[in-house]
């Protein structure tokens, strides 16, 4: 099952040097919830529907470290349906991942680009009123989720965030070429059309 985890990129940079997630991490999927919310939306659609949620609980995030860096960031993870518990009674499409999911498990990062710090700062600052009801601080939100997300194959993390993963690190120190070779399947931050997006 497909997963997406709200992060940023100080707190991805940290999943990458333990090579795995922490456990009971609040994501966002395809659930009950959103299929009855979103039932015109084809399979495609829903994905990128829950990816965007991912993206504004993101913002939450950032609203809540000053000093990450203004770009949302959200990890796609694949998970088994056992370890997922649908939360829509908390939040349409969130959902609670049981355990921790290795670095084998990710699927790709979603990163905004820098170009769009702008109009992620403002709705940073503008994501607690908009939860709140706020119509000014909404439509500074919605004019975030209009920037898209671009999709980073899991090899390129470790440059975005500026740290080395674990086995990264063991290979440079050892001056070996690290085992993890790339993955040309994965989605690249230069695919503007990835299979998640309507």
């Amino acid at each position: 099952m497909r997963v997406y985890l709200p992060t940023t990129l100080p707190l991805l940079r940290g999943w990458l040097l333990a090579v795995t997630t922490p456990t009971g991490l609040t994501g966002f999927a395809v659930t009950p919830g959103l299929r009855e919310w979103y039932a015109e939306g084809d399979a495609e659609e829903l994905e990128w529907a829950a990816s965007v949620l991912a993206g504004r609980a993101s913002l939450r995030l950032l609203a809540s470290d000053p000093a990450a860096p203004r770009r949302r960031a959200v990890l796609a993870v694949e998970v088994p349906e056992g370890d997922v518990a649908p939360l829509d009674d908390l939040e349409r499409g969130a959902v609670r991942v049981a355990r921790p999911v290795p670095l084998a498990d990710w699927a790709a990062g979603l990163v905004d680009e820098e170009a769009a710090r702008p109009v992620i700062v403002a709705a940073a600052d503008s994501i607690d009123a908009a939860d709140l009801g706020d119509d000014d601080a909404e439509f500074l939100v919605s004019e975030a989720e209009d920037a898209e997300l671009l999709w980073w194959a899991t090899q390129e993390l470790a440059g975005l965030t500026g740290g080395l993963s674990a086995a990264e690190d063991d290979a440079e120190r050892s001056d070996q070429p690290s085992h993890e070779q790339p993955n040309h399947d994965q989605p690249s931050h230069d695919d503007q059309h990835p299979e998640a997006s309507p």
